[in-house]
């Protein structure tokens, strides 16, 4: 009987310890995903930290770039930049008041549109714009270069002007004014030009400037002030990644191919076709090629193949690997 007792303790014994191992084993496993979660709960708020603090710097830095080229160079030569700045350099000069103060009023209807149609994230980092604009352009304003020959002051203020939209738009922000009517429509345009859509919107205001100061010439020189701003903010939103988009019907693809990959040194793609008079099928190479090979790439498809037909057509947003990542909040 002692016996049995004693085995029935220590059995018990044995079974508890078990039980205690596994609760020790879950705390020690509870305690591990907690860490993690931890772990990946501030990294996450870590990354949106320097997310937003990278789009405050850009806005920050393209709305003084934006402003410098107003302040400095166009507003002091009776030159507008087109869009609600253009409204308010006019405004400024006929009724009175300083351009910043009439930018801050007139974007304040389209900043509640832009509420409602893009959210608050959006517009807040817009609004930040137009108030830093609206501040810095009349600080730049009292340092006004005027009296300079009209070429180099519409290169200047353009190179300013263009820099920093593009800046601010990189920053998925806008400076306010037409830039959100300009994101309507490419909202609804999106096969659009962020650039030839403000020159659409610019062209009625740059037409209103030459009346209201009684000059063509200066509408025209603000015109192409329009013109090579849209140039500068391509060039910042899209860079120098101007490429040509190449298909070619050939009657040796492999060996064509072949040397394509090799001395080239691209990639491509295999289409299937079939010719629509003939009814043959035939294989279609496709492949993007930067600007400075395409010459290359057209000399070795004369040289493998006289008789290939060929199609180059210009491609200056390729986004993937070996061009850019998908800008997913530019305009």
């Amino acid at each position: 009987m002692h016996n049995y007792i004693s085995l029935q303790s220590v059995l018990l014994y044995q079974n508890s310890s078990k039980n205690a191992k596994k609760s020790i084993n879950a705390a020690g496993l509870s305690i591990l995903q907690k860490r993690r979660i931890s772990i990946m709960v501030f990294h996450g708020i870590y990354n949106r930290i320097k997310t937003e603090l990278s789009k405050l710097i850009l806005i920050l830095i393209g709305s003084l770039l934006y402003s410098a080229g107003i302040g400095l160079f166009l507003e002091p030569n009776s030159l507008t930049s087109g869009g609600v700045m253009g409204i308010s350099i006019i405004l400024s000069h006929t009724v009175g008041y300083s351009t910043g103060s009439w930018y801050l009023v007139l974007n304040i209807p389209l900043i509640i549109i832009g509420f409602y149609k893009f959210g608050a994230g959006f517009i807040s980092h817009t609004f930040i714009a137009i108030l830093l604009n609206s501040f810095f352009t009349d600080f730049f304003r009292s340092f006004g270069i005027s009296g300079l020959e009209m070429i180099p002051t519409v290169v200047v203020g353009s190179l300013l002007v263009g820099a920093g939209l593009g800046t601010v738009i990189r920053a998925g922000a806008t400076t306010g004014g037409m830039d959100i009517v300009v994101k309507l429509l490419r909202n609804k345009y999106p096969s659009m030009k962020t650039s030839t859509l403000f020159i659409l919107v610019d062209l009625l205001v740059v037409a209103t400037s030459g009346v209201v100061f009684g000059s063509y010439n200066l509408a025209i020189y603000s015109f192409i002030t329009i013109l090579l701003n849209g140039r500068v903010m391509d060039f910042i939103l899209y860079g120098t990644d101007e490429a040509r988009l190449v298909y070619i019907v050939s009657t040796c693809p492999e060996e064509l191919l072949s040397h394509i990959l090799k001395d080239v040194a691209i990639g491509a793609t295999i289409l299937s076709g079939t010719g629509a008079y003939s009814n043959h099928h035939k294989d279609i190479i496709m492949c993007v090629v930067r600007k400075r090979k395409a010459p290359k790439l057209q000399a070795l498809v004369k040289t493998i193949d006289s008789h290939a037909f060929m199609i180059i057509t210009s491609a200056n947003e390729i986004y993937g690997e070996g061009y850019k990542n998908i800008q997913v909040d530019s305009i």
